[in-house]
């Protein structure tokens, strides 16, 4: 029997053979202890947009998937959806054989939740940092054996784009979480896609038009639809605080999702890098292409929280529930995302700074080990 306690911070938890514990009284007595004293005893912080970190684009090269989630626990990270954006049909081929070959032996890392695949139906329009020579129009041969079993967890796609809507049918039939996202969609067109079974919206307020009186578009319909989760990117650069407070207020903590669209750029100095087939620059914080677009972010999970924070003024509670049990209940896994026994035994430990001092993935400290 392998376990570990946790003691002395904000809660105590058990973790026994790889899932949280009930009574102590039934708890072994040899657990090794892990001494949390001054911390916050947070569920694992879950990540539902990576591009990529540590100079690793999975775009690029996805066969070098489980190389980045050996790195998310070092900024709090114990489980994640690797994004291939918009690009050749070679890349999500090989993304999903590595992800279905399972990682190599010895390792350890965050686990990848399942793939999102961002593109290539989106509109030419609002395509951002996606290179428009792999855009696709919607079809039923592009979705071929897309499934939540097949190793797609989400995919984003443009419902105004004609076909779009019985793609989206399709893949919430198959279990996927479908993303409105990289979109000129109306209010309307967006409704009608949740109608259809979409359930999420990819980085609100990036990519997409802006609301405005008489024309909501996809932002008012985010934040009128109760049934849709919008992924917001906190970083600091793609959203202004009042409009991330504006956001947040109309979202609640129930229906926001905190992501990072991290890049290669996480954990890497200022200098060149890559996105997919396209060269970017990371400088001061922010990742961006040649003409200055904005290139998904340079940024950890705990610092858009930090930023998520000081725009609203929640509790950590709040804010770590984010990027917990809001991206736990999207994804359909409740065995993350809370403390609570039977629960995965992964846990993020920060300091009231929201730095994080430790991560534990089923019962094994991964990052912060000295204590």
């Amino acid at each position: 029997m392998s376990g570990l306690r946790v003691v002395g911070g904000s809660v105590d938890v058990a973790i026994v053979d790889g899932v949280v514990a009930g009574a102590a009284a039934d708890l072994p007595a040899d657990l090794p202890r892990y001494d949390a004293s001054g911390l916050h005893v947070l569920p694992g912080f879950l990540d539902l947009q990576v591009n990529g970190a540590a100079g690793i684009d999975l775009t690029r090269t996805p066969e070098r998937l489980w190389e980045v989630a050996a790195a998310l626990p070092g900024h709090g990270v114990t489980a994640f959806v690797p994004t291939v954006i918009t690009s050749s049909p070679a890349a999500r081929t090989t993304a999903l054989e590595v992800l279905a070959a399972g990682p190599p032996a010895g390792w350890a890392g965050a686990w990848p939740l399942g793939l999102h695949v961002e593109g290539p139906m989106i509109s030419a329009a609002r395509k951002g940092a996606h290179p428009a020579s792999w855009l696709a129009a919607p079809a039923p041969e592009l979705i071929a054996g897309w499934s939540r079993a097949a190793g797609i967890a989400m995919a984003t796609i443009a419902p105004e784009l004609p076909g779009a809507l019985d793609l989206v049918s399709a893949l919430a039939e198959r279990g996927v979480v479908v993303a409105v996202g990289h979109t000129e969609a109306s209010a309307e067109q967006v409704r009608a896609a949740v109608e259809h079974g979409a359930r999420a919206v990819t980085h609100l307020g990036n990519a997409m038009p802006a609301l405005a009186g008489r024309e909501p578009g996809p932002v008012g319909a985010a934040l009128a639809e109760p049934r849709l989760v919008a992924g917001v990117i906190a970083d600091g650069h793609h959203l202004h605080p009042v409009t991330l407070a504006a956001y947040a207020r109309a979202l609640g903590p129930d229906r926001l999702l905190a992501v990072t669209d991290c890049t290669a750029a996480l954990g890497m100095a200022d200098g060149p890098a890559r996105l997919g087939d396209q060269h970017v620059v990371v400088r001061e914080g922010t990742v961006r292409l040649a003409d200055g677009t904005l290139a998904g972010s340079a940024a950890s999970l705990p610092e858009c929280l930090r930023v998520l924070r000081a725009a609203t003024g929640w509790s950590l509670g709040e804010v770590v529930g984010c990027c917990t049990a809001v991206a736990a209940d999207l994804v359909g896994d409740p065995s993350r995302g809370r403390l609570t026994p039977g629960a995965r035994g992964d846990l993020t430990l920060v300091d009231d700074d929201l730095r994080v001092v430790a991560t534990v993935v089923g019962g094994r400290v991964l990052h912060g080990g000295e204590r």
